[in-house]
């Protein structure tokens, strides 16, 4: 929002004067090479003459200090041949004046160069003097003198109510109740707002909003993708997830459970179940390509994540050739592949029968059975193995030795020749006893079954062993399970793929980390073979320039909606600067230091001056800095899919506290599933829940690759293919047409309509509707409407009122579309007028632009 407009010519000076301080170098007498020089040689040279060794242009690179003819290049830039010119004209990059100015007198001053910024292990900065007494948070100090620095000032706190939603939307995904507006509003004390920051974190809804953004990191998905995207299980890890932002695990400790939580020595279940980050990948279907080529496929994959998830990097540039940008080899990824390629399971999914295929599963997995559950199955397994043995043993008996049989036959014959003596072969009634019994050495017998009768007691004993496979898979499918990692015992080698084609193998490669970034402690002793686990603790090594940085500008982007490094996705040279370098420094920092601590950090965040900033500014200060980079502000942007949704279940009444388990179908429109999914996806249709499961929170829908809910993929909400760090914000008329349109929210409307009207307590004794009008404005925004809105409902509920008196079959339509019972019960022609006019202005309150941003 923006304050009353300023002299224009105030305005206009503020403004040159601001931009002008953006473009010049940050020294007006020094060019630096990290924030001046390094972005334009990314941007226009060293895709030609960059780290791609197989890929230089006049074979020189210009990512490194002495290789090149500066003098040369000053020419070259400066050039108007287009036969001479660099960048050359087919490139469509040409260098503007002042970048062409900024590299000339960088050159003047000896073309020093420098290591990235990120590639450098963080130590810890100077504070900011103390300037300003309540800005003496270390982050508000380092924020403050930034934005001094470029002639800006600080908005004033935000008042209480801005705050309390603020904080609500930001650390649980929802709005705050009244009773908790209330109670913030009427607390004196000097710690109202630290104790307010303690009570939300503590709630179990943080941890769900926190798993949010993670999931949408490591694209987890209810599916395989590609081809028939087929049903896969991984729930428990999404479990696994909020539980441990909830229960505030130590981030290092869920980095490496995840990279190599099985190679604990005795992993637990949670541990096992968290290295399940490695099958989170696409898998394809069984007979849709070679199996060695998507085995590579999996593993580049699984690569590709843990660069993005943990490490900012882009590190899948790397799988065909060098990095074009960045100091990443082919070879540095094929030692990263190496690690993960050791898996003990299957490339792709298996058959499409038996129940492991109907519960979405596919070896190596672990089950959580009930104890229930674990009794049935262990008393159904004991029955059946028996009746199997049964079974068996009713199964044809091989026929005779005809050999032996035709001896006892000749010495029968010889007893018609002559006596024989006592100890002679027993005669052949001893080798074919009578049917139906059996001689015993005592002398006794006993009955014994026909041919025909035993096979009729084989085909019942088989008919009772498939009925209880059938029970016990009906028990199976319904016991949760998990895909998890594996380790083959025999190393398997690993290769550089030559332009990163599967079946083109070259170099042998060994177990190592990137060459540019801290050695793996004891990569080079070669009679100890390096593991995922190895890995996992180099990658949250304090020395480590990346883990912490990545991990606290992500935080950081919750919260202000970008992050100190915009492109929290790519911290390489083709990434942004950081904002606020050395607030970036000390947060990764305080976060190692502090055991990293996720909610101490999240605490402390939003505890400070910047982050209690009111959004509202003067006009100068959007054009200066339209995004807000130097934070002189408080941040303003539009809700992402899963929050607006799960606000206006919640506001409305419906929103269910359940948490954890399966995935879950909430209404959708018929038939979009038919666009993707073939005759033999499985499944193949969609089929949406009812009742308590279809107002579940957002982070439970379930994600299919192929068509992800409707009404998430409008408000930008990705596809999980790949692994997401930040997702874009875009404004189209389709969200607005989601809104206004989407048959839950027109339901969630008529439902809290029914219960502000059922509420006594609002009636008014001269039968007015302000009273009822403005609770249902702060029920919804969190705060009381102004007198020119609450005149404008006012306004609305009688045009809506008269509308539906004309049209009585309209309002009664609209009633019955509500899936509540208590509003389906209401059959009275004025009662449904009035109930629907009443859900018409809900329904435009819950279309404000107010109502879905965060400001």
């Amino acid at each position: 929002m923006v304050s009353a407009a300023a002299s224009p010519i105030s305005l206009g000076f503020s403004v040159f004067t601001l931009l002008l301080a953006s473009v010049l170098p940050s020294n007006a007498d020094e060019v630096s090479f990290q924030e001046d020089v390094r972005p334009i040689l990314s941007n226009h040279c060293f895709a030609c003459h960059g780290p791609d060794e197989n890929n230089n242009a006049a074979g020189f690179r210009l990512d490194i200090e002495g290789e090149a003819d500066l003098d040369e290049v000053l020419v070259r830039i400066e050039s108007e041949d287009p036969d001479s010119i660099m960048p050359p004209p087919d490139m469509h990059k040409p260098l503007k004046p002042e970048q062409i100015t900024i590299l000339k007198q960088w050159i003047e001053q000896g073309a020093p160069y420098e290591t990235h910024w990120a590639f450098v292990s963080p130590s810890k900065p100077p504070l900011p003097d103390l300037v300003h007494d309540e800005w003496d948070a270390p982050i508000d100090r380092f924020v403050r003198f930034k934005m001094e620095s470029k002639g800006l000032t600080p908005r004033p706190r935000a008042d209480r109510r801005t705050l309390i939603r603020r904080l609500s939307l930001d650390l649980t995904g929802l709005p705050p109740t009244a009773e908790e507006i209330d109670a913030f509003l009427n607390d004196d004390s000097e710690t109202a707002y630290q104790d307010l920051v303690d009570r939300i974190i503590a709630k179990p809804a943080f941890g769900e909003h926190m798993a949010r953004y993670w999931l949408d990191l490591v694209r987890f998905a209810d599916t395989n993708g590609m081809h028939h995207d087929h049903y896969r299980e991984m729930t428990p890890y999404r479990d696994w997830v909020i539980r441990a932002f909830n229960e505030n695990l130590p981030f290092d400790q869920f980095i490496v459970d995840q990279i190599a939580g099985d190679l604990h020595p005795d992993p637990s279940v949670d541990q096992l179940t968290a290295s399940g980050f490695n099958r989170l990948h696409l898998i394809i279907d069984r007979g849709t390509a070679l199996p060695e080529e998507s085995f590579v496929k999996n593993v580049v994959d699984r690569v590709s994540a843990v660069g993005t998830a943990f490490m900012g990097l882009t590190l899948q540039c790397a799988v065909c050739h060098d990095h074009k940008y960045d100091p990443i080899s082919q070879k540095d990824f094929y030692s990263l592949y190496a690690f993960f390629n050791n898996f003990d399971g299957g490339p792709e999914t298996g058959g499409r029968r038996g129940t492991d295929f109907q519960r979405g599963l596919q070896q190596p997995y672990i089950e959580f059975p009930t104890e229930e559950q674990s009794q049935t199955l262990t008393r159904l397994s004991a029955e059946i193995a028996r009746l199997q043995t049964e079974a068996k043993d009713l199964q044809p008996k091989p026929e005779p030795d005809k050999k032996a049989v035709s001896v006892a036959e000749k010495e029968t014959s010889d007893k018609k020749v002559g006596p024989r003596s006592s100890d002679a072969t027993p005669d052949a009634s001893k080798l074919h006893p009578p049917s139906g019994r059996v001689e015993r050495s005592e002398g006794r017998a006993e009955p014994q079954t026909s041919p025909e009768q035993r096979k009729q007691k084989l085909q019942q004993v088989q008919a009772a062993i498939a009925k209880l496979n059938q029970e016990r898979d009906s028990v199976l499918v319904n016991v949760p399970a998990t895909l998890v990692m594996k380790e083959r015992t025999e190393f398997r080698p690993a290769h550089i793929l030559i332009r990163g084609a599967y079946d083109a193998p070259g170099e042998v490669v060994t177990r190592n980390t990137p060459s540019f970034l801290p050695p793996l402690p004891g990569a080079d002793d070669p009679d100890t073979p390096k593991t995922r686990m190895d890995l996992a603790q180099w990658m949250v090594d304090p020395t480590n320039p990346l883990t912490a940085r990545v991990a606290v500008n992500r935080f950081w982007q919750q919260l202000f909606g970008v992050g100190l490094v915009k492109t929290s996705e790519d911290f390489g040279a083709q990434g942004q600067l950081p904002s606020h370098p050395q607030l970036l420094d000390h947060l990764a920092i305080e976060f190692i230091d502090s055991g990293w601590d996720v909610q101490g950090l999240m605490r402390s965040t939003v505890n400070t001056e910047t982050y209690q900033q009111s959004s509202i500014a003067p006009q100068e200060s959007f054009v200066v800095d339209p995004q807000n980079r130097l934070l002189a502000r408080g941040s303003r942007y539009r809700l992402d899919a899963e929050v607006i949704r799960d606000q206006v279940l919640s506001v409305c009444g419906l929103l269910s506290p359940t948490m954890y388990g399966k995935s879950v179908k909430p209404p959708q429109p018929e038939g979009l599933w038919k666009i993707v999914a073939m005759p033999t996806s499985y499944p193949n249709s969609y089929v949406p829940d009812s009742g308590e499961k279809a107002v579940r929170r957002s982070v439970y829908t379930f994600w299919k690759r192929g068509l992800p809910p409707p009404q998430m993929t409008i408000f930008d909400a990705p596809n999980r293919d790949s692994c997401i760090a930040r997702r874009e914000r875009t404004n189209t008329p389709l969200q607005a047409l989601m809104l206004m349109n989407e048959p839950q929210f027109f339901s969630a409307s008529t439902t809290l309509a029914k219960r502000l009207l059922d509420d006594e307590t609002l009636n008014a004794e001269d039968g007015g509707h302000q009273k009822r009008l403005a609770a249902a404005y702060e029920t919804i925004t969190s705060r009381p409407p102004t007198d020119a809105a609450l005149e404008s409902l006012s306004r609305s509920l009688e045009t809506f009122q008269s509308l539906y008196e004309s049209q009585p079959g309209q309002a009664t339509a609209l009633v019955q579309r509500c899936t509540d019972p208590v509003v389906q019960s209401v059959t009275s022609a004025p009662d449904q007028v009035r109930l629907a006019a009443w859900t018409m202005v809900i329904h435009s309150i819950l279309n404000l632009d107010c109502v879905r941003t965060r400001e």
